[in-house]
């Protein structure tokens, strides 16, 4: 590995150790070795690979605050007792369920119209059937990777890789800022869902173009940091739109000119 990317990479495993087990940790580590003596991947930019996919793998969903939370009361040898009060969409909880359990149940939220709606759930080490409760969610994990969850996670995390690979490939003074998106999806509830659709909004309207050389955009890595900018928390990404539009408008009036002279 890079210099300074070992304890990187071992924090990584030991989390996601914690968060699923071994197999999980050795597909963190396939991953990441896909890198590992790459052409124009330096030991920052490999050390920051390892960094945010092993966060982003750690995703956060219900079980995972079960497990945060039974931890935190552990650590403190039962000395802390605390309630925290989340607040998911219906979906959200179901989708971390094996798909054969949750596509019934998403069937019915939808004919109801609750599946967008909103439910808070406290997740408490101060009673009991707190507890209790916790560790009935935290056993969930068994089935995580069953998951619709998962497999959207799954899909993301491949396609964040997969744009990578591109970028060294097409652009490589624009791979920092792809690996860097990936702090655009993280959280739970409308926080991640936002993060996500933004995030496909720049990876589809700059970068995927860029790469499949339809759009002459020369300075990727500044077009995103310029999208990114224009990014606000409006599920119509108005702002968004309008900026990648006006980059695509640019590059490709740029392209012009450059064919004409």
């Amino acid at each position: 590995m890079p210099d300074g990317a070992a304890s990187v990479v071992s924090d990584g495993i030991h989390l996601l150790m914690d968060y699923q087990g071994a197999a999980y940790a050795k597909l963190y580590v396939e991953r990441l070795q896909r890198f590992v003596g790459r052409q124009g991947v330096d030991a920052a930019t490999f050390r920051e690979i390892a960094r945010l996919m092993a966060n982003r793998m750690a995703y956060e969903d219900a079980i995972r605050i079960a497990q945060l939370k039974l931890a935190e009361f552990r650590d403190s040898d039962g000395q802390v007792r605390s309630t925290d009060v989340k607040k998911f969409r219906f979906d959200e909880l179901v989708d971390a369920l094996p798909a054969v359990a949750a596509d019934p149940v998403l069937m019915v939220l939808d004919k109801l119209g609750w599946a967008h709606r909103r439910v808070s759930i406290p997740f408490s080490t101060a009673s009991r059937w707190g507890l209790r409760r916790l560790k009935i969610e935290a056993w969930l994990r068994r089935w995580r990777l069953f998951s619709i969850r998962y497999s959207e996670e799954r899909a993301w995390v491949e396609r964040w890789l997969h744009m990578i690979g591109r970028s060294l490939e097409k652009q490589p003074s624009a791979t920092s800022a792809i690996v860097e998106t990936a702090t655009m999806v993280e959280g739970y509830g409308d926080r991640y869902r936002q993060g996500l659709a933004d995030w496909h909004a720049i990876i589809d309207g700059l970068a995927k173009p860029t790469f499949d050389a339809t759009l002459p955009l020369q300075d990727l890595a500044g077009a995103v940091a310029e999208a990114r900018a224009a990014a606000r928390p409006d599920p119509r990404q108005v702002a968004l739109k309008r900026a990648i539009a006006q980059i695509r408008a640019r590059a490709s009036g740029a392209g012009a000119n450059a064919a004409a002279g």
